[in-house]
């Protein structure tokens, strides 16, 4: 089978070249501000940075979907630009700061701002690289920028604090903000589809979280992403207290074994373009959710720490099953005129699983130890295993028979399966807008929520 290779696509190279630059920056500004918590609160810099992570956390829920929701309404080049240099501003900013609550501040704006940037961003991919091989593809490469950006920023800021305070690593993620816009500028980034959704404003913003939820393989990923949450929290908030504290390691043993889950979740996503070429996603993305609780059931056996580097191997590997192919769900189900708002809400929703587990990790961590806190993580990854299972049916045809019952509204539309009626002559072309009615249907088509069809079939 003929190998399809996204950065072929120079629009595509262009927008994962803007990815990998701000994520950079990003990574760069995460360390510099670990730094300037310590030099504001000293010892308590960690419940500082826990509480700014939470701030993050809590703008990504509460803001995207309201874009997802709105993000219809504007031209989507314009838009990325704009939540780029706004970005870059916030990012300046920060040299400046002498109270520990305008880091909060800060952190809760640059945020607010980039969950207004990601999903619009990610839902515009598959407009760019429009066959399926090579959308699996250009997935993998995104998934393995994260990757690389949580594995390379802490040796590129090493590195650059040998010449620069932290206050440089602020202005260069400013400077990788702005390039990403320019990149961004230089993009054919196709026309957002038409769409006018009935409903009041509040309809509008609430329509991605509700499309999302009717959408049974999307219950069955949400359920997936519980287990993500559960395993990631994991490695990111008890790792540093396990080898520290409970095997008397180094810094630099945290370092390795944190690279150890990317590089698990880096060899997942190499190879996973190849077999789902051969698969579909639900058995993959399952099967990474067992490889999660295996993994997490291992480590509550306290393991030395040789032992703990294959364990964290192999949880990073079985979450990038899951996260690697999340975006081709997503995709396959929404309408093209949709994909911001189902973005939106796939963003707020995984956010909303980390917010839960980053403090239930770090508050059973200290309460019943790190090894029971794992057994009872695997087991719960247990559970949204099957609760995955069950949400998302193992036969999950696109195309659905349904039934139409008689309706009667008015919004933009273009004539096809859905609008055949009569028209008085003075409607003028479609897309047109004037009350119409729709009479009692029953078809067959491939099946998202939408407009036209609020339910899911059965």
């Amino acid at each position: 089978m003929k190998s399809v290779n996204p950065l072929g696509n120079p629009d595509f190279r262009r927008l994962f070249s803007a990815q990998v630059i701000a994520l950079v920056g990003t990574g760069l500004s995460t360390i510099a501000l670990t730094l300037l918590a310590y030099d504001l609160a000293g010892g308590n810099a960690a419940a500082v940075l826990g509480t700014a992570l939470a701030f993050k956390m809590v703008a990504y829920v509460v803001f995207a979907p309201i874009v997802g929701g709105l993000a219809h309404r504007f031209p989507r080049k314009p838009f990325l630009v704009l939540m780029d240099v706004i970005r870059a501003g916030v990012v300046l900013l920060m040299p400046f700061v002498t109270e520990v609550w305008q880091i909060y501040a800060l952190i809760f704006v640059l945020n607010l701002f980039s969950a207004g940037f990601k999903p619009v961003f990610s839902a515009t991919i598959p407009d760019i690289v429009t066959d399926e091989r090579g959308y699996t593809r250009a997935l993998a490469m995104s998934r393995l920028a994260y990757d690389l950006e949580n594995l390379l920023s802490p040796l590129f800021a090493g590195l650059a604090l040998l010449f620069v305070t932290y206050t440089g690593l602020f202005v260069t993620n400013s400077v990788a903000f702005l390039i990403s816009a320019a990149l961004i500028l230089a993009t054919t980034v196709p026309a957002g589809r038409r769409v006018d959704r009935p409903g009041s404003i509040r309809d509008q913003i609430s329509y991605g979280l509700r499309a999302y939820l009717q959408t049974p393989r999307l219950r069955g990923l949400l359920a997936l992403y519980l287990a993500v949450s559960a395993a990631s929290a994991m490695v990111i908030v008890n790792t540093v207290v396990y080898v520290r504290q409970s095997l008397g390691g180094t810094e630099s043993d945290v370092a390795i074994a944190m690279a150890a889950a990317g590089g698990g979740s880096m060899l997942a996503a190499l190879g996973l373009p190849r077999l789902l070429d051969r698969m579909p996603d639900r058995p993959v993305m399952l099967a990474g959710s067992l490889t999660i609780a295996a993994g997490l059931a291992l480590m509550a056996s306290g393991p030395t720490f040789f032992g703990l580097l294959p364990i964290w191997f192999l949880v990073g590997f079985g979450w990038s099953l899951i996260q690697t192919p999340a975006g081709r769900v997503v995709n396959r189900s929404a309408a093209p005129a949709d994909r911001p708002a189902y973005f939106s809400a796939q963003f707020a929703l995984s956010h909303g699983c980390w917010l839960v587990f980053y403090p239930l990790a770090g508050q059973l961590g200290s309460h019943i130890g790190i090894e029971s806190t794992a057994m009872w993580f695997a087991g719960g990854v247990l559970v949204f295993t099957l609760l995955a299972a069950k949400l998302w049916p193992a036969d999950d045809s696109a195309a659905i028979e349904h039934a139409h019952v008689i309706e009667s509204h008015e919004h933009e539309h273009s004539h096809g399966s859905h609008h055949m009626h009569e028209h008085a002559g003075r409607e003028g072309p479609a897309p047109h807008s004037h009350p119409h009615r729709h009479d009692r249907l029953r078809h067959l088509h491939t099946y998202v929520i939408d407009d036209h069809h609020a339910f899911w079939p059965g």
